[in-house]
């Protein structure tokens, strides 16, 4: 799975003219995050997609608080999020590395002119 999730990665920086074989650890290191946030969304949907359970502290009290596995979902996607700006893989990081060629404007043709501006320009 792990190679597989390497290879679309490499394909898409490909496809977008980023990639480059010195990111290739930073890549690895994405890659794995991204293999784990899979992983982890596998077991939150098999849980029913469990956000809260109780917990009972040392003086008894009961509380709810987020699940262990959503806790670590949430750490993975904000360094998912840094990830993927670092490798310019979303459309935000893209815009300010691509910058659209601006187009060449054609030579415009001088306008013909009116028959009054030609009649007014004949009399004078």
């Amino acid at each position: 799975m792990r190679s597989q999730l390497k290879k679309e990665v490499v394909d898409n920086m490909k496809h977008l003219g980023v990639y480059r074989d010195d990111f290739e650890h930073t890549i690895d290191i994405y890659v794995g995050m991204l293999g784990q946030y899979l992983a982890f969304e596998k077991q939150f949907e098999e849980s029913g997609f469990k956000i809260t359970d109780s917990y009972t502290n040392k003086a008894g009290a009961t509380n709810e608080r987020k699940t262990p596995i959503y806790t670590a979902m949430e750490a993975l996607r904000k360094d998912l999020a840094t990830y993927s700006n670092l490798l310019c893989l979303n459309p935000k990081t893209y815009e300010r590395v691509k910058r659209p060629e601006v187009p060449v404007r054609k030579e415009e043709k001088e306008k013909p002119k009116s028959k009054l501006i030609q009649a007014l320009s004949e009399t004078s």
